[in-house]
């Protein structure tokens, strides 16, 4: 199964149009982290039938969406998060303690604009970065493929 991650799209749809477009027919699951319904409201009445998942950001004003989301796939609960709430910028602990009080073998967050990934007390942390507003880094997004060998994360930068 393969997860396609977005994060900090900020009101620009064509970027997230292109990454949706290339990974549709492949992907089983998109998640948007936040700061970006706008957009993942305009995707989805393009693509109603599209598996699509997001959670709101500090930028999402006026938004119902909540700000965490426990997501199950393949038995592998994966929590979602713009992580503005849990202070990602300054540390992931929060997020961590979370991650680990829900069971959850993946964590995923966004807020800060910066990629990374990486594995740490049985948790794969992924920020997939922004694809518009990157902030230190290249514009990117991340994919997640669990496959019956393990979980695979990897940033893919534009």
């Amino acid at each position: 199964m393969r997860i396609i991650v977005l994060s900090d799209t900020h009101r620009r749809f064509r970027e997230f149009y292109d990454i949706v477009e290339k990974h549709r027919h492949e992907a089983s699951l998109f998640i948007h982290l936040g700061d970006g319904q706008r957009e993942v409201d305009d995707m989805l009445e393009l693509f109603p039938d599209l598996n699509l998942n997001c959670v709101r950001g500090n930028c999402d004003y006026g938004s119902i969406l909540p700000e965490v989301k426990i997501v199950t796939v393949e038995d592998q609960k994966i929590l979602c998060t713009h992580g503005h709430s849990l202070f990602v910028k300054s540390t992931l602990e929060p997020l961590k303690k979370l991650a680990l009080q829900n069971g959850c073998c993946i964590a995923l967050y966004g807020h800060s604009h910066k990629s990374d990934t990486h594995y740490e007390d049985g948790i794969y942390f992924m920020n997939p970065g922004s694809p518009t507003q990157p902030r230190g880094c290249n514009p990117s997004y991340g994919i997640i493929d669990i496959t019956p060998q393990g979980i695979i994360p990897f940033i893919v930068e534009l």
